[in-house]
């Protein structure tokens, strides 16, 4: 165990041990969540956070849950804000109370919720925490177990970016920026081979004025189609 949670009547101490050297602040933060995960990431963005389900696969639900019938689970989710990943959680769960089993499985609420649903607040213990560099990012991740009477968890979640909790806004909003700029590049004014002028840049009689644009074969045909017809006009006259 890595953490340690004391209090008595006029003090309170969260202590963490063994995490790395440059966690900072906020880190230690989210680090230490028992449950409220979601929340306080909501808190700091202030934006809501949604739970994207990866997968979950389940043991058979022959009979309700209990100790002689535990029921398990194993599931995968995503926490997003504003369209990116904040964070991806990897569950085991063990349930062995009927309450849990429809709260989870029936209502489908996320852990944290579920233990807010049941008005619990879990035994949290943090058994792992580390920092390393993945694909270019700075991630940090930990495991540890939320447990109650009835409802049991381990979790791996896994921060991929420690630059969110320094940069905020700017971290989320970057993206959508990137993808923006990327799309106005895209849609450009470019022409289909086959137009010979912009708007506006026709002169009389069709004659296309590209200034200095080489124009399509099929500027040539049009102006050939207008000056025959001009001569036509000639002889009948």
């Amino acid at each position: 165990m890595i953490s340690k949670d004391t209090f008595n009547s006029a003090s309170t101490n969260v202590e963490l041990s063994c995490i790395p050297e440059d966690t900072t602040g906020l880190e230690r933060i989210m680090l230490a969540a028992q449950g409220d995960l979601q929340r306080l990431m909501s808190s700091f963005f202030a934006r809501p956070i949604f739970i994207e389900l990866v997968y979950a696969n389940g043991s058979p639900r022959l009979k309700p849950a209990s100790p002689e019938h535990p029921i398990t689970q194993s599931r995968q989710v995503h926490l997003v804000c504003a369209s990116r990943i904040v964070c991806t959680a990897t569950s085991n769960v063990t349930i062995t109370h009927p309450d849990f089993e429809r709260i989870f499985l029936d209502d489908k609420f996320p852990i944290g919720q579920t233990f807010r649903k049941m008005l619990r607040h879990p035994q949290f213990t943090l058994l792992d925490a580390q920092a390393q560099v993945v694909g270019g990012k700075r991630e940090l991740r930990r495991t540890y177990t939320l447990e109650t009477d009835g409802f049991l968890c381990e979790i791996l979640e896994v921060f991929p970016d420690r630059d969110m909790f320094v940069r905020g806004e700017a971290w989320l909003t970057e993206n959508k920026l990137e993808l923006e700029n990327s799309c106005t590049v895209e849609s450009q004014d470019v022409k289909p081979w086959w137009l010979p002028v912009s708007k506006g840049n026709t002169l009389s009689w069709g004659f296309a004025c590209s200034y200095g644009l080489e124009p399509s074969p099929l500027v040539y045909y049009h102006d050939i189609w207008f000056v025959s017809l001009y001569l036509l006009l000639l002889y009948l006259i």
